[in-house]
């Protein structure tokens, strides 16, 4: 082989293996939110199937489903509403509500900016 078709494939290679590295990158960002999505998904799927258990005995009349109880904020007159509980229940399923990261799977315990959030 001559030294210029050796240099040539040489560089034909580094190309190659720069394409395989950025599909490898994006594969990489592909599968992270369907980790997201099927973690979600299974939360929902879980949360639909208690409300199926609830609503399921309550048609047979055999008891009443249980009113909501929101979460008791540490000044006893500050009124907690709906959102408040809402974003309480995400992060407790494992959800980012930090305005850096929200919407986003926790994979590593917990944020200290959700959880500052969440004490305000």
């Amino acid at each position: 082989m001559e030294k210029k078709s050796i240099f040539a494939h040489i560089q034909e290679m580094e190309t190659q293996m720069g394409q395989i590295q950025s599909d490898l990158g994006e594969m990489k960002l592909i599968m992270k939110e369907l980790l997201e999505e099927n973690h979600r998904l299974t939360l929902e799927n879980e949360h639909l199937r208690k409300i199926l258990k609830e609503a399921l005995p309550a048609e047979e009349g055999a008891s009443l489903p249980q009113p909501h109880v929101s979460i008791e904020s540490e000044y006893p007159n500050d009124v907690v509403g709906e959102g408040y509980d809402n974003l309480a229940r995400l992060y407790h399923e494992g959800f980012h509500i930090c305005n850096v990261y929200y919407g986003h799977l926790r994979m590593e315990g917990d944020c200290l900016f959700c959880l500052s959030f969440l004490n305000k």
